[in-house]
């Protein structure tokens, strides 16, 4: 098991003075735990999970000081040897760091695998971003019908983005 509380404060540390950084994990973070646990994942893989969403941007510095970008396949090729330094720090157990590494090195490749704990991870990252990136209603319609696979990670989207707002 990876200690998620101390995998954070190292996370945080790393990305000290960028609060949208810590912001975006702590945020995908959440909804990783809450679809996580919705969708009835064991305690192994919950934990796995939420280590990855804790660091699935950990390579975005990496990214804009090597490659000038933040862009997604850079976050993939950075983010795994930037991650494996803090889960070494955490004491995370090498099988666990594992799938960690490889949840981080395809968090922008959709199609990579329909393992529930992928996809909750790109969902929850989803959700995030298009808030953050203020994506437009027919680009989460896309991600309704090719991206989400769980039901509550859609029932998230829908609501969030694909319902109308509450009107008294």
């Amino acid at each position: 098991m990876i200690d998620i509380a101390k995998l954070t404060e190292l996370a945080v540390a790393y990305d000290a003075g960028d609060p949208r950084r810590v912001q975006h994990l702590m945020k995908v973070y959440a909804f990783c735990r809450i679809i996580g646990q919705s969708e009835g994942l064991d305690e192994k893989t919950q934990n796995t999970l939420e280590a990855a969403a804790i660091l699935h941007d950990i390579g975005i510095h990496e990214a804009e000081h090597k490659h000038g970008s933040s862009a997604g396949k850079w976050q993939e090729v950075e983010g795994p040897a930037v991650a494996a330094l803090l889960l070494k720090r955490a004491d995370a157990d090498p099988a666990a760091c594992e799938r960690v590494l490889w949840l981080i090195a395809h968090h922008h490749t959709y199609t990579a695998s329909d393992d529930k704990d992928f996809r909750i991870l790109l969902e929850a990252d989803f959700l995030v971003n298009a808030y953050e990136d203020t994506l437009p209603p027919d680009a989460c319609q896309v991600a309704d019908e090719q991206i989400f696979r769980t039901h509550t990670g859609r029932t998230f989207l829908q609501n969030l983005y694909l319902t109308p707002p509450y009107q008294p």
